[in-house]
C-alpha cells in the first residue's frame, strides 16, 4: 500500500486502547463537578468531524449537545445554552489552531469547564485545558473513535444511554476490521484515482448527519485543501435541484451510500445515474459492503464513519497525492498567511 505504515498503525491503535483508562477517568471528573449541557467546539475538520459523531450519538440518547464552529461563536448572538455549568470539549492535535485557542478562551470567560484533546499538556491548548486527553495521530478513524468512545462513555455514566463497556470489549475488532478493508480496498482505490485523477471538476454526493459530514471532510479538507482539487459536495436530496445540471461526462460522481434511513436518497441518485447514463463517470462507495464483524450492530452507524474514515479519508487521497505528485502536506495559504 501507498504511503501507509502498518506499523504506525498498530502503535496508534494501541494507544487509543490504551487511553481507555484517562478517558473514564476524564468522564467521572467532569460528571462530578455537574453539568447541564456539552459543547463540542472544532473548526475545519474537526468541526465536521465533531457533527459525524453527534449524528450518532444523537441516535442513543436525547441529551443537550451542541456542535459550534470556533470561528463563529465568538460573534454569534444566541448562545442562551452556554453557562458555567456547561461541559466543553475541544480538540487541536497541533494545538494552536488560532480559531480553537480564542473559542477556549471565549468560553472559559464565561466559567466553563474545558476538556480537551491535543497532542500533549505544553501546546498552547494543552496549557489552557482543565482535563487532558492525548490525541496524537495521523490516522483519521482514530479521531472519530476517541471521540465517539468519550461522549458514549460520558452519556452511559449519566445514564442517559448504555453501550460502552461493549462499545470498550469490541473496540478491538474494530482495528482488526479496518485493517483487512485498508488491504483489500487499496488496489480499488488505486484503480479509482489512476482513471480520474486528471478530471478537472468531480461531484461528491451524500446524505444523513453522520455520512455527509464525512463527504464534507473528504471535499474540503482532503480534495480542496490538500490536493487543490476542483469539486462539488452535494447531498444526495440536494442533488436534484441545481447540481444535477452540472452531471456529464468526463465529471465524476463519487456517491457514497450510507447505512442509516438516508440511504434512500443516495439510492435516489444511483437510480438515476444508472437509468439516464447521463455520466460516464461514476463512482460508488456503498458502506454495507463494509460491514465490521464481531461489532454489535447498535454501533453499525459509528462503523460506516469509521470505514469512510479509513478507506475514503485514506486510501482515495494518498492516491492523488501519488498519482498528481503533489504533496498532502503541502499549502499555498493555510497556515502560510496570517488571516
Amino acid at each position: 500500500m501507498y504511503n501507509f505504515d502498518k506499523k504506525a498503525y498498530d502503535e496508534q491503535a494501541q494507544a487509543v486502547l490504551h487511553l481507555l483508562p484517562q478517558i473514564e477517568k476524564a468522564a467521572d471528573a467532569v460528571i462530578a463537578l455537574g453539568f447541564d449541557n456539552i459543547l463540542l467546539l472544532g473548526v475545519g475538520g474537526t468541526y465536521l468531524e465533531w457533527e459525524s459523531v453527534r449524528a450518532c450519538i444523537g441516535h442513543k440518547t436525547d441529551y443537550p449537545i451542541y456542535v459550534e464552529n470556533a470561528a463563529e461563536i465568538l460573534i454569534k448572538k444566541d448562545l442562551d445554552y452556554l453557562t458555567d455549568k456547561t461541559l466543553v470539549i475541544a480538540p487541536s492535535v497541533s494545538g494552536d489552531t488560532k480559531e480553537i485557542l480564542q473559542a477556549v478562551s471565549f468560553c472559559k470567560e464565561r466559567g466553563t469547564k474545558i476538556l480537551g484533546f491535543t497532542k500533549n499538556t505544553e501546546t498552547p491548548l494543552g496549557k489552557m485545558l482543565d482535563y487532558f486527553l492525548s490525541l496524537d495521530t495521523h490516522f483519521c478513524e482514530n479521531y472519530y473513535i476517541e471521540y465517539y468512545t468519550l461522549l458514549l462513555c460520558i452519556m452511559t455514566k449519566l445514564g442517559k444511554t448504555q453501550g460502552y463497556d461493549l462499545w470498550k470489549e469490541q473496540l478491538p475488532v474494530v482495528y482488526k476490521e479496518l485493517l483487512r478493508y485498508y488491504e483489500s480496498f487499496d488496489p480499488v482505490a488505486k484503480e479509482i484515482v489512476h482513471k480520474y485523477h486528471k478530471a478537472p471538476y468531480s461531484i461528491w454526493v451524500g446524505s444523513g448527519p453522520a455520512m455527509w459530514y464525512c463527504v464534507e471532510m473528504m471535499t474540503m479538507c482532503l480534495l480542496e485543501e490538500m490536493q487543490w482539487i476542483r469539486v462539488r459536495p452535494v447531498t444526495s436530496p440536494h442533488f436534484f435541484h441545481g447540481t444535477i445540471e452540472m452531471v456529464e461526462d468526463g465529471v465524476p460522481v463519487f456517491l457514497t451510500k450510507g447505512i442509516d434511513e438516508y440511504r434512500a436518497l443516495d439510492q435516489r441518485v444511483e437510480d438515476f445515474l444508472n437509468h439516464y447514463k447521463v455520466t460516464d463517470s461514476t463512482v460508488v462507495f456503498d458502506m454495507a459492503k463494509y460491514p465490521i464483524h464481531g461489532l454489535d450492530s447498535q454501533f453499525e452507524d459509528i462503523a460506516a464513519v469509521l470505514v469512510f474514515a479509513a478507506l475514503i479519508l485514506d486510501r482515495i487521497p494518498k492516491y492523488y497525492e501519488f498519482y498528481n505528485g503533489h504533496s498532502l502536506a503541502f499549502r499555498r495559504y493555510y497556515r502560510q498567511l496570517d488571516y
